[in-house]
């Protein structure tokens, strides 16, 4: 009976001990930790944690290396993460790497990424803090893409008004007026040729420039060629000098003038003689008169003598010479 007693305990006992063992396996396998693996803890401290939890995975540039041991706050801004890396991944980690938290997938757990850096440093050791980097969570990023779409909304709704505003505004009409397209087409033509004659006037413009500057032309004539820019200021210098002489010359006519008006109104020389004086316009009326008479009776003589036998030949030859010269001009 006591043998049975015995058995019945040591069976007990073997029993309840491979429900312990059971038991803690279960939790080593929900925990991603083995019992025959060696690992290494590496700390890394976040100001916010995202809901990543104790058991969550620690990943090395994208491969399983262990699992987040214990979570514990430091002080309101900083919360310390120990993870559990597996001795195998060890020699790859640099204590330079970045450690940031992630997700599963879109909408998976969260787990710890670590990203190795380009730049060399030794390898990580038993307990070495690792420097973090704060990546941009979910929720923010659904957070910012909601308000953009509010914009968006807010934006398509004031489109929309704008568009319908449109719709009826009179520049909508006037661009569906037919006639308003034609002209704005026609003005487009003129516009097109106006440019093609400002086109061509600017190389014709080019040409007479270039003909300049050969000293072909008279305006190249005049820019280029010495000796006609001597001629010309030659003559310059002439017309400056005629112009200096007419200027003296008018001087003295001025001054001539004056003095005429000074003697005339003074009642002296001989202008205002002939003018003012009465005897003496009545002395050269009657020496005109005089002259007058004298004139006729001369012709009255040359007429006599025209009759006359002994001078009559000359004045015929006289005559005769006359008319060949006036048949000869008429000839000519």
């Amino acid at each position: 009976m006591a043998k049975q007693n015995e058995s019945n305990i040591k069976l007990g006992a073997f029993v309840l001990a491979g429900l312990i063992v059971l038991m803690i396996s279960f939790y080593m396998i929900g925990n991603n930790t083995s019992l025959f693996k060696s690992s290494i803890r590496l700390k890394a401290r976040f100001s916010n944690l995202d809901g990543l939890l104790e058991g969550n995975n620690v990943l090395f540039s994208g491969i399983q290396a262990g699992t987040v041991k214990t979570i514990s706050i430091m002080n309101d801004t900083t919360i310390e993460v120990i993870m559990l890396i597996d001795s195998k991944v060890k020699p790859y980690i640099h204590n330079n790497a970045e450690a940031s938290i992630g997700t599963e997938g879109l909408m998976g757990n969260k787990v710890i990424n670590i990203q190795p850096v380009k730049f060399n440093s030794p390898i990580v050791k038993n307990g070495d803090l690792l420097v973090t980097q704060k990546l941009t969570s979910m929720n923010v990023m659904l957070a910012t893409l909601s308000k953009t779409n509010n914009n968006i909304a807010i934006i398509s709704e004031a489109l929309k008004l704008t568009v319908l505003k449109l719709d009826t505004s009179a520049l909508v009409n006037m661009m569906n007026d037919k006639t308003v397209v034609a002209s704005v087409q026609s003005s487009l033509n003129n516009m097109n040729k106006a440019t093609l004659n400002a086109s061509e006037m600017t190389q014709a413009l080019n040409e007479v420039t270039l003909q300049i500057k050969k000293g072909k032309g008279a305006a190249g004539l005049f820019l280029t060629d010495t000796v006609f820019a001597g001629s010309l200021k030659n003559s310059m210098s002439k017309i400056k000098s005629a112009t200096d002489n007419l200027n003296k010359t008018t001087l003295q006519l001025s001054v001539m003038a004056s003095n005429m008006n000074n003697d005339m109104q003074n009642g002296k020389g001989p202008l205002h003689t002939l003018l003012r004086d009465t005897s003496m316009s009545h002395k050269l009326n009657s020496s005109m008169e005089n002259v007058q008479k004298g004139t006729e009776g001369l012709d009255q003589i040359v007429e006599a003598l025209k009759h006359n036998f002994l001078v009559r030949g000359f004045f015929k030859s006289q005559e005769k010479r006359k008319k060949d010269s006036l048949e000869k001009i008429t000839k000519n």
